[in-house]
């Protein structure tokens, strides 16, 4: 038997991204972005998290946190159009057009090849 009470499980990767989309339905991105960034503590792999994350940033106009995360996103799933999605806007807003075209681009192909795949199957 343990020489120390049993602590209660700590909150899960998941509990931390519900409770951070929680926030953002409320209206508190700053709020959503601890929660989020909590839920990647627990599970850096996360792509959900790091996606709520990067809106999260958008919606607070930290363009550059938000291109970071997308970043991320796209080098843990390279076929993940959202996160060349999201990058085309946020490249977009900065003002940054070849990248966001260039994103866009990924996006779209990325997309086809989804769509080439499913039809195949």
């Amino acid at each position: 038997m343990p020489d120390h009470p049993t602590q209660p499980n700590p909150p899960k990767a998941e509990d931390h991204y519900y409770a951070a989309l929680d926030r953002m339905a409320e209206g508190h991105p700053a709020q959503a972005v601890e929660e989020f960034r909590k839920s990647l503590a627990a599970d850096p792999t996360f792509t959900d998290a790091l996606h709520g994350l990067s809106r999260a940033l958008q919606d607070l106009n930290r363009l550059d946190e938000a291109i970071e995360v997308s970043q991320r996103i796209s080098e843990l799933d390279p076929d993940d159009v959202l996160a060349h999605t999201s990058l085309s806007i946020l490249y977009q807003k900065k003002g940054m057009v070849p990248e966001a075209e260039a994103e866009a681009a990924k996006a779209r192909v990325l997309g086809w090849k989804q769509q080439l795949k499913r039809n195949d199957g």
